[in-house]
C-alpha cells in the first residue's frame, strides 16, 4: 500500500497519518484485533471522541488498505473486529523504502550527498552495514 502524503514537518507516524489515524493505528498494532468501541474507549482517555468519529476514521483506514474487518455472530450478538493488514514494522519498512526511493529518483545526487553527511551522526552498526553493502556491490561489479 502506498501512502499518498508524507508530512515532512511532523514526527513519527504523523508523517504518514493524521493525528487520530496515527493513534488508532498504534492502538490496533498493540492489540492486533479489536472493535470500534474498544478503540473509542482507549482514544477517549486522552480526548473524548464520539463512536461515529472513530468509526469514520477506521473505515477510511480500511479504504486506504491499512485495516481489514471481520464479523462474528449475528443480530445483536454480532461483533465486528478490525485488524491491521501489516505489522507496524512492515508498514514502516515499506513506507520509508518508498520515500527513500522517491527522493533518490527525484534528487539522487543531493540525497546521497546528504546521506553521506548524516553518517557523522549515524549508529556505528548502520555504518558497518552500509560498508558491507558497498563491499558486496564492488565485488559484484568486478566479476
Amino acid at each position: 500500500m502506498k501512502i499518498k502524503k508524507f508530512n515532512m514537518h511532523e514526527q513519527g507516524l504523523n508523517q504518514f497519518f493524521g493525528p487520530l489515524e496515527a493513534k488508532i493505528m498504534e492502538i490496533l498494532w498493540a492489540s492486533k484485533k479489536t472493535t470500534i468501541r474498544d478503540v473509542q474507549t482507549i482514544v477517549s482517555e486522552e480526548e473524548p471522541l464520539s463512536f461515529n468519529t472513530v468509526m469514520t476514521v477506521m473505515n477510511r483506514l480500511i479504504e486506504k488498505g491499512l485495516l481489514k474487518k471481520t464479523s462474528k455472530g449475528s443480530g445483536r450478538a454480532r461483533l465486528t473486529f478490525f485488524e491491521p493488514i501489516q505489522t507496524k514494522e512492515q508498514f514502516l519498512s515499506e513506507q520509508t523504502k518508498e520515500v527513500t526511493q522517491g527522493l533518490i529518483r527525484e534528487f539522487g545526487e543531493l540525497v546521497v550527498g546528504h546521506m553521506i553527511d548524516a553518517l557523522d551522526d549515524a549508529d556505528p552498526k548502520l555504518i558497518s552495514k552500509l560498508q558491507d553493502k558497498l563491499n558486496q556491490m564492488n565485488h559484484g561489479s568486478s566479476s
